[in-house]
C-alpha cells in the first residue's frame, strides 16, 4: 500500500451487503480473478466491466453488512479498488478486507462527492482531498496499517516469522 491514493470514485449508498457485492451464485468460484469479474454485479450487472485499477468506493453506512463470506473484499481488491470511503462497515467485512490488503477508511465523504469525482487520500497525514475541500478521517491503527503495508495478512504474518521472500 501506498502513503498516497489517487482515484475516481464510484459513490455508494447504505446498506451495502456482501451479497451486492459478490452473489452468492459465484462462490463456487475460487480463483480471485475471475472472483473479480463478478464485483459488485448485484449492485450493477455492468460494473465489473466499469472498475479500473486504482478506483476508491465511497459509500453510506453499513458497507459490507450480511454474511461474512470474504470473497467480497478478495473480489473488490483483485478488481482493482485501491479503498473503500464509508461511514461504518460491518465489523467482518472490515476485517477481511485488511486480511485482503484492502484499506478501509471511515468518514462521511458520500455527503461531499459525486460520482467520477478524483480524491487523494493521504495516509500520513489522514486526509482526504477531494474537489471542493478536504476532510480528516480517524488514524487506523498501526496494526491495520503494517498488514496494509504488506498487502494482507498472510504477506505480513510470513514477513514477521522471517518467510516472505523479499530475503
Amino acid at each position: 500500500m501506498q502513503n498516497l491514493i489517487s482515484g475516481r470514485i464510484w459513490k455508494l449508498g447504505d446498506d451495502i451487503d456482501t451479497d451486492v457485492i459478490y452473489p452468492g451464485k459465484y462462490l463456487p468460484i475460487i480463483v480471485a480473478e475471475e472472483m473479480a469479474l463478478h464485483a459488485l454485479e448485484g449492485y450493477d450487472p455492468q460494473f465489473p466491466k466499469k472498475i479500473q485499477k486504482g478506483d476508491i468506493i465511497v459509500a453510506g453506512k453499513n458497507f459490507g453488512c450480511g454474511s461474512s463470506r470474504e470473497q467480497a473484499a478478495t473480489c473488490l481488491q483483485t478488481a482493482g479498488i485501491a479503498a473503500i470511503i464509508a461511514k461504518s462497515y460491518s465489523r467482518i467485512f472490515f476485517r477481511n478486507a485488511v486480511n485482503q490488503g484492502l484499506p478501509l477508511l471511515t468518514s462521511n465523504l458520500v455527503e461531499f462527492i459525486a460520482e467520477g469525482d478524483v480524491i487523494t487520500i493521504d495516509f500520513p497525514q489522514g486526509t482526504i482531498t477531494y474537489p471542493k475541500g478536504e476532510v480528516k478521517f480517524p488514524a487506523l491503527p498501526e496494526s491495520v496499517m503494517d498488514i496494509l503495508r504488506e498487502g494482507g495478512l498472510i504477506p505480513a504474518v510470513r514477513k514477521s516469522l522471517g518467510m516472505d521472500k523479499k530475503s
